[in-house]
């Protein structure tokens, strides 16, 4: 049904059902039960193209052909010691992205040209479990590295570097302005408030490379 592939595209993505769907003039009621199963206005359609433009409209309408669009699905390595593409770094060097040691290790490391996420700044694979079932290790997750200081997207998938670490967990308000809550998608994670003074860097999820 076309309802269950939106929501395959978009889970692929990494984008929040509840951020997508007011976008599309629907609500998470319109993909549940009976109503799952009832078609959409070509309204709907347009906006749904219109938020993802390098979906394959075939693929979203009927289910035939590549779910991207052929321009759009292209992901290569790029040569060794070439400055184009997206680095993939390691998870533990996100602290030090932009600066003057980073960049030196940047050619050091794979670079990936990925149409879709093409203001990402960089790639990092997901390790453990406990994002799961949303990214699984081995993920590859696409991030654009934001300000210190700058305004949060609530219930977005943020990499923060702190005391602990590089963390990636979606960002929710905390008990006060000084304070965020860390939330895992597997709930044998419990939440748990971060002080803002302990992140060091940070990036947003812009999208995610499953690897089979």
């Amino acid at each position: 049904m076309i309802k269950d592939r939106i929501i395959q595209i978009i889970e692929l993505k990494g984008i929040v059902r509840e951020d997508f769907f007011p976008k599309i003039g629907m609500t998470s009621a319109n993909f549940r039960g009976e109503a799952k199963k009832t078609p959409l206005n070509s309204n709907a359609i347009a906006n749904i193209l219109s938020e993802l433009p390098d979906v394959n409209s075939e693929w979203l309408l009927t289910g035939r052909g590549e779910m991207l669009k052929t321009e759009e699905k292209v992901i290569y390595k790029v040569p060794e010691g070439s400055s184009s593409g997206i680095p993939l770094i390691p998870i533990d060097a996100m602290a030090g992205f932009g600066s003057d040691e980073m960049r030196i290790m940047e050619y050091e490391c794979d670079r990936y040209v990925v149409p879709m996420f093409r203001d990402a700044n960089y790639l990092i694979a997901v390790k453990g479990s406990s994002m799961q079932p949303k990214y699984n290790s081995g993920d590859l997750v696409a991030c654009r590295v934001v300000p210190l200081g700058t305004f949060f997207q609530w219930n977005k998938v943020y990499v923060l570097d702190t005391e602990q670490g590089a963390l990636i967990k979606r960002v929710k308000r905390g008990s006060d302005d000084n304070h965020i809550t860390l939330v895992s998608e597997n709930e044998k994670y419990e939440p748990f408030e971060l002080h803002l003074s302990k992140v060091n860097a940070l990036a947003i999820v812009v999208g995610v490379l499953r690897l089979e």
